[in-house]
């Protein structure tokens, strides 16, 4: 079903793509040009080039066509299986893998590579995401389950949702972070300015992360001296984004975070977020038996330790 969806120009002087792309989630800059150019967006029911520049009180429409079907083929992706059994797999994602299928991303995502090691994963024949229960980020590394059939799913979907699955990450924050352990509880939901952004808003869904510091670093090798924190942050709860938008909102954003962190600030050799979900615990779905799997920092991380050490 085509989408429709109605802006109202609040601050003026942006080009129309760039304003479209930050308005409406989930929509690329380069996606919204091509919605531009092919007339599906309109100002004040004119059609207008994407370098228009937007003004106060200007009426934006824009006509989001419904997705082509998309078949999700099998490819011969290696993959790091961590554990696996009858209904399920678990797998330790590299950083830079998509989870599953979406625009831009058709191929080489987890999805494809794990239907080449099991073809008939749940809502493989009609899913862009057979057997994905929860997600990580792309420049997220560490462990993520993938059911193998519907009632697997089903019983992991019910733990996620009653929140009985433990995910522990590791994670490397901006600056000296104190106390040693504590609590972040602030609601999340999407930044009102920038729509494709998560943040810590009024009325925003309840969110809840605890933290526990590991070692602290000294950058001296840097411009001038900064301080970093390893920390394990434990989401209690599931929300988009959520450790890197609750570090960020205390002033300690993840190090190599682009989209909430120091941009201007770059750490030596690390060339993504520092995040990893290092440790998941779940019941398995034939034999309710509580099991904790983990999974060793990456090798681009754990460089990147050594050489603050």
């Amino acid at each position: 079903m085509e989408q429709l969806i109605e802006l109202r120009v609040s601050e003026g002087g942006q080009r129309l793509d760039k304003y479209v792309a930050q308005s409406v989630s989930d929509l690329s800059r380069s996606r919204a040009q091509k919605l531009i150019e092919e007339g599906l967006v309109t100002v004040n029911g004119g059609i207008v080039k994407p370098s228009y520049r937007v003004e106060i009180g200007d009426l934006v429409v824009v006509r989001i066509p419904p997705p082509e079907p998309v078949e999700v083929k099998p490819e011969a992706i290696p993959v790091d299986i961590v554990y696996e059994d009858e209904d399920i797999i678990v797998v330790n994602k590299p950083a830079g893998m998509v989870v599953h299928p979406a625009y831009g991303h058709r191929t080489g995502t987890l999805v494809n590579a794990v239907l080449a090691h099991c073809p008939n994963l749940a809502g493989a024949e009609s899913d862009l995401r057979p057997g994905i229960v929860h997600r990580l980020d792309k420049d997220t590394s560490g462990l993520i389950i993938v059911a193998k059939h519907d009632s697997a799913r089903q019983h992991l979907q019910r733990q996620f949702k009653r929140r009985e699955v433990r995910k522990v990450y590791m994670a490397l924050v901006e600056g000296r972070l104190e106390p040693a352990r504590g609590v972040i509880e602030a609601p999340i939901g999407r930044d009102k300015k920038r729509r494709k952004r998560m943040a810590v808003v009024e009325g925003g869904r309840e969110a809840r992360t605890e933290y526990r510091v590991v070692e602290y670093f000294d950058d001296k090798a840097g411009k001038g001296s900064r301080s970093y924190t390893l920390v394990e942050a434990e989401p209690k709860t599931g929300r988009t984004h959520q450790v890197r938008v609750h570090f960020a909102s205390i002033g300690h954003p993840v190090a190599g975070d682009l989209v909430y962190g120091f941009r201007k600030q770059r750490l030596s050799g690390l060339r993504r977020q520092f995040l990893h979900a290092g440790t998941l615990g779940f019941r398995l779905p034939s034999s309710n038996e509580y099991i904790e799997l983990t999974a060793e920092l990456p090798d681009d991380l754990r460089a990147v330790l050594e050489e603050l050490r």
